[in-house]
């Protein structure tokens, strides 16, 4: 059976819209357009050097 005292002690409550917001937005993650202007910067850079 579910105990549901121990239930209640996991028990977090979801997050309100304006707090999900702000824990995304603070939240810096490298998504695939920052990892391909890095790797665009680098090959630019390796480019002039080899000129």
């Amino acid at each position: 059976m579910i105990d549901f005292e121990e239930e209640i002690k996991k028990f977090h409550p979801s997050l309100e819209i304006g707090e999900v917001e702000e824990a995304i937005y603070n939240h810096d993650l490298t998504d695939l357009t920052d990892l391909l202007v890095e790797i665009e910067k680098s090959r630019k850079a390796d480019k002039n050097r080899q000129e």
